[in-house]
């Protein structure tokens, strides 16, 4: 079963991958680099290029909620890391830009961290972990304050923040829309035959709240950074929030895990974290932005001397 669940899980990170691609590039011809606004968000709903990718994610999204409803999020989250090499080769030849071999180093590393966190986790997770109501509600109450607290630095400094905000809060609420959504599904499917009525009503509202915010922060990314780079943040925050709920409060790891595969696991996390801070450093799109912005400035220095 939980082969099938990895199966899911990779065809949904292909999805996911093709759908942010396909948004990111319409969001960034809409907005040329400035904040997402409530027109602009209109004009997208009409952009042929944006839906499309809406519908890839909407595929991508129900092959994940599948995979899981069969596996554990200490497996299946690590797994969207291969959306970041499809996003950035697609976005490369989409935009016409070519890879450094910074970029290209740090996509190895992202991937290849996630990947042996998943082949050690596989072996170390307990199946069909059942959720109390306990710890149903610590996951939503524990939402509720990072929502509070974004939601609160958007109301402040909307106009100061940069893009790494915006990835930094998506990826924290997609953690916890992939942690509702696997206790969701769970419980639809649950033996008892009760289907929705086996659903508690503060989970649907946190699930929804998460989901939408979490949205919203994804397409203001978009907005003003490349989407292999969003998508990056997204494949790394999203499944340490999972893996690290998953952990703690759900108890999907067993109690005889040998040291060493916990340590390696730490070690491989670590890895792929690393490779996302070294992509934000070194992506084209980053490199030619910052290149620019020095242009700028020493332009502004010279006007300012020559006054």
């Amino acid at each position: 079963m939980v082969w099938l669940a990895v199966a899911c899980a990779v065809a949904g990170a292909f999805f996911l991958a093709f759908g942010a691609q396909r948004q990111g590039s319409a969001v960034q011809a809409n907005t040329g680099g400035l904040a997402l606004g409530g027109n602009g968000f209109l004009r997208l709903l009409r952009n042929p290029r944006w839906v499309l990718g809406l519908l890839f994610l909407g595929a991508g999204m129900a092959l994940n909620v599948v995979a899981l409803t069969l596996g554990t999020l200490t497996v299946i989250q690590p797994i969207g890391a291969i959306a970041l090499v499809i996003t950035t080769v697609v976005n490369s030849k989409d935009q016409g830009i070519r890879l450094n071999r910074g970029t290209v180093v740090a996509i190895s590393t992202c991937v290849s961290g996630s990947g042996l966190f998943v082949l050690l986790a596989v072996n170390v997770v307990k199946e069909n972990t059942a959720v109390t109501v306990q710890e149903e509600l610590t996951i939503v109450l524990l939402l509720a304050i990072v929502v509070a607290v974004f939601g609160t630095c958007l109301v402040l400094w909307k106009h100061r923040l940069k893009a790494f905000f915006y990835i930094l809060g998506a990826g924290v609420l997609f953690g916890f829309v992939a942690v509702l959504t696997r206790i969701i599904s769970k419980q639809l499917f649950d033996p008892n035959g009760l289907f929705l009525l086996n659903l508690q009503w503060y989970s649907i509202l946190a699930i929804a709240v998460a989901g939408g915010l979490g949205s919203w922060f994804v397409q203001s990314a978009y907005a003003s950074g490349p989407p292999d780079l969003v998508i990056a943040g997204l494949t790394v925050i999203d499944p340490m929030v999972g893996i690290a709920i998953g952990i703690t409060i759900l108890g999907e790891l067993r109690p005889d895990v040998p040291a060493v595969i916990a340590i390696a696991m730490a070690g491989a996390a670590l890895l792929a974290i690393v490779g996302v801070v070294t992509l934000s450093r070194h992506h084209p799109d980053v490199v030619e932005r910052r290149n620019e912005s020095k242009k700028a400035a020493r332009k502004d220095a010279r006007k300012a001397a020559g006054r």
